[in-house]
């Protein structure tokens, strides 16, 4: 529960906390043979790094761990200082590899650490929920993963990397799709660190600043999503939801209505996507919203979060320990009160099952 600066209260579930070994190292304590023994990139190896420093001030904890790597130390800062009442775990490995068998063994490496040491063990470990990390390049790998931890209790949802050779409305990606169906399991995308093949932010190439890249990176969703309707993806899978987890809603609409004039026109090019675009987005789509989301503190601020329904699409993500980790203090004063309830707790209760307390929602 958080007292918000206007007197009144809220749950908070915050969507996007990231998780990390304490080392690479220690992350080959739960590699096995052949991997245990192959190079792996670091998880802060990657061409861009913000000047400031990746992480916020007062994340590394007393002994100078690695920001995001005590489960205690993260829950302190979470649900004491805070005021949050349940955090998504979404684990940061290392981007793609070339060889997709190390990628999965990875993966797979993170997930074990997680559960064990962040679902299953701990004073805080009711308030965690876990996303399992899968290599959308290795199907049977990811489906192993998904077979092996997709009925834990703290498990509610799938990880992949924004960055990815292929759009993911391509064909040989609906295995994965439908893996998460029949595991009732939502998918989130998020940008990777410690790239072992970093694609350029955009698709002219690489930018120059790490504020160029941070702004253009996360808008590669639209390339996905969009792909994603015109291949009939939500239309073959009715139940896939897919939660785009460095968010960019503010950015929805504009590609919204340019896509929607294409729908009618163009439909005989997509017939298994009878619909317009726009209409696949409720009950499918979903963002974590965090610090750098548009359009800030303005007067307009909840008419724009009401176009294209975006008010049922935002879940409030602190992308902690990151340098710019939210709160929802800095959310607009301008949002109804449905829409605050909706963007700090209801959004994510609804969409990953967790239930908030009733003496909690009352103000």
């Amino acid at each position: 529960m958080r007292l918000l600066p206007d007197g009144t209260s809220t749950p908070i579930i915050d969507a996007s906390v990231h998780i990390f070994f304490t080392s690479n190292r220690d992350m080959r304590g739960f590699l096995r043979e052949p991997f245990k023994s192959r190079g792996v990139p670091d998880a802060e190896m990657d061409w861009y790094g913000a000047p400031g420093g990746e992480y916020a001030k007062g994340t590394r904890g007393a002994e100078r761990g690695y920001p995001g790597s005590d489960p205690s130390f993260v829950g302190e800062q979470l649900f004491g200082a805070r005021g949050v009442d349940v955090a998504i775990l979404h684990p940061m490995t290392r981007g793609i590899l070339p060889d997709r068998h190390l990628t999965t063994a990875v993966l797979a490496a993170h997930n074990e650490m997680m559960v064990t040491r962040w679902l299953e063990s701990g004073e805080y470990s009711s308030r965690f929920r876990g996303t399992i990390r899968v290599n959308p390049e290795d199907i049977p790998g990811a489906i192993r993963e998904i077979q092996k931890w997709g009925d834990h209790p703290g498990v509610v949802q799938l990880g992949i990397p924004l960055q990815s050779r292929e759009l993911y409305g391509k064909p040989q990606f609906w295995p994965l799709w439908e893996a998460a169906v029949e595991a009732g399991l939502p998918v989130a995308a998020h940008i990777e660190t410690g790239e072992s093949i970093a694609f350029p932010p955009t698709p002219s190439g690489h930018t120059r600043t790490y504020e160029q890249y941070l702004g253009f990176m996360s808008l590669n969703y639209i390339y996905h999503l969009m792909n994603m309707i015109a291949e009939g993806v939500f239309e073959r899978l009715p139940e896939l939801k897919f939660v785009w987890a460095d968010g960019g809603a503010d950015l929805l609409t504009p590609f919204t209505w340019r896509m929607d004039t294409f729908g009618r026109p163009h439909l005989e090019q997509t017939p298994w996507a009878p619909r317009m675009p726009s209409d696949y987005l409720p009950g499918h789509v979903y963002f974590v919203q965090g610090s750098l989301d548009g359009p800030g503190d303005s007067e307009f601020a909840s008419e724009w979060l009401d176009f294209t329904g975006k008010d049922d699409m935002v879940m409030f993500g602190s992308s902690y320990p990151h340098w710019h980790a939210g709160d929802i203090d800095a959310l607009p004063t301008t949002l109804t009160a449905a829409q605050r309830e909706k963007l700090c707790w209801r959004n994510a209760s609804e969409l990953y099952g967790i239930d908030i307390p009733a003496e909690l929602v009352t103000e």
